[in-house]
């Protein structure tokens, strides 16, 4: 017992030291530095940490000690993500066609390659699309008819993403007609003698909304892993639909009804994983006072409601998309960073104030094709997004995270929209993503810390006294 006891003070003490030089020596860097400053000086004392491969064995947290991260589902509590009741934000990236890809197996394993090399930069949440209605390798060739060979496809990039420890936004289906989407449901309802006038009608025509509902991918069971979905950890959430608009409905009442209608009803079936809608965030009638945070008018138009949306019961987190090249203008300026910085911290307050929730900022980027594009532009734009981040993880605030759009691994630039990624070919580029995982680590790791030590002070005050060094 007195061995025990001995060892346990040696260790306590030892713990007690490099937590309090960890404290001193962020604490000195931070004095000093300021915006793209500070960016630059925490690659330069985070550069031995920057090399993830570790991530697949296991971690070294910021004591020192070797552990396995336990593979649990994430959870939300109050505005913040948690993993076994801890602290967990999102660093991540979308590839919407890993499914296909894995569909065939001269391109499969481009999709073990992305996976390995976003986790090589510590990139924890990949958001794609688990759907692919009646078009080329469709998953669902018709209404709940279903092609196997394309379903196992994408148990193999379920089961590849926990792999490399990535878990996996799955979107059910699109807004646009790219992968069949909600048009695609209206040729089926026409081609069983629905009368359809509008693409819209795929959010009010009763058949329609039965389709959606059989769309059976919760309820699969993965042939690689024996684990039903809806039971899989390796799935963060389920995304009702990618950037759903009505613009039929500018008042938003007919996608307020299928929201409310399609949230409770995933929930249903899987209580056990978070649900978002794949808004793009758009303020709408509900709130004129904030429609001035709109990148233009006509976003006010589209039949989305931002705040009202978000209140549907079944919907735990806010998502929010940015692409000031696309609402604002094509060519470059600065005002694209002013609109970003504006748009985040205006939903990042309001998922505070009014929701209660997380907000994660599931698209951002910037396209190769703008006028005026360069490498540093993008990585500004990189720095921007990370920095209001943590500027509100720091203070125990909404903001969750973000998923650049978009990776791809090498040898598919021919898939290139203008905003691909590939992260061989960017290396200044890498790092800025490279820090951001090691900051949003070292912030839960020192929190998770803390925790087991009895802290009992609320989250947000405990952040800004323990973490400002972050």
């Amino acid at each position: 017992m007195d061995t025990q006891m001995r060892n346990f003070g040696l260790k306590f003490f030892s713990l007690v030291t490099i937590f309090m030089i960890l404290i001193q020596n962020s604490s000195s860097t931070v004095a000093d530095s300021s915006g793209d400053e500070l960016l630059e000086t925490m690659v330069e004392e985070d550069e031995n940490e920057l090399a993830y491969s570790s991530r697949t064995q296991g971690r070294t947290d910021e004591l020192g000690a070797m552990e396995d991260d336990p593979w649990l589902m994430v959870q939300k509590k109050g505005n913040q993500f948690v993993v076994n009741d801890q602290p967990f934000y999102v660093n991540g990236f979308n590839t919407y066609w890993l499914m296909v890809f894995a569909a065939d197996q001269s391109t499969r394993g481009k999709v073990s390659d992305l996976f390995k090399q976003a986790s090589l930069v510590g990139l924890t949440v990949c958001r794609t699309w688990a759907f692919n209605d009646g078009q080329w390798r469709a998953l669902q060739k018709s209404p709940s008819v279903y092609d196997e060979e394309v379903f196992k496809a994408l148990d193999f990039v379920v089961s590849e993403a926990k792999k490399y420890k990535i878990r996996l936004i799955l979107s059910l289906t699109n807004n646009w007609d790219a992968y069949g989407g909600k048009a695609q449901y209206v040729k089926w309802g026409k081609a069983a003698g629905l009368n359809l006038t509008s693409d819209d009608d795929f959010f009010s025509d009763p058949t329609l909304r039965g389709y959606y509902k059989a769309h059976t991918v919760l309820n699969r069971v993965n042939t690689l892993t024996s684990i039903t979905y809806k039971d899989d950890p390796t799935i963060f959430a389920w995304e009702l639909m990618n950037e759903p608009r009505c613009t039929s409905d500018p008042s938003g009442n007919k996608l307020q009804e299928w929201i409310g209608e399609m949230a409770v009803y995933v929930k249903s079936i899987d209580p056990k994983h978070l649900v978002e809608i794949g808004l793009e965030g758009f303020y709408g009638p509900s709130t004129p006072n904030r429609v001035q945070f709109n990148p233009n008018t006509y976003a006010q138009e589209v039949g989305t409601d931002f705040i009202r949306n978000h209140q549907v019961l079944g919907v735990d987190f806010a998502s929010v998309h940015i692409y000031a090249d696309s609402w604002i203008s094509q060519t470059i300026t600065d005002a694209h960073l002013q609109f970003t910085k504006s748009w985040m911290e205006a939903h990042i307050e309001d998922a505070e104030k009014y929701l209660g929730m997380p907000v994660v900022f599931a698209e951002f980027g910037v396209s190769t094709k703008d006028p005026g594009y360069n490498v540093s532009f993008r990585n500004t734009l990189l720095s921007t997004v990370y920095q209001t981040i943590l500027n509100s993880t720091k203070n125990g605030g909404s903001g969750a995270g973000s998923l650049l759009w978009q990776l791809f691994p090498e040898g598919t630039d021919y898939m290139d929209d203008g905003y691909a990624l590939v992260l061989s070919k960017y290396p200044s580029t890498s790092k800025i993503i490279s820090l951001q995982s090691v900051r949003l680590s070292k912030f839960n790791s020192l929190c998770s810390w803390k925790c087991r030590w009895g802290c009992k002070k609320k989250h947000a005050l405990e952040t800004s006294l323990y973490h400002d060094d972050l």
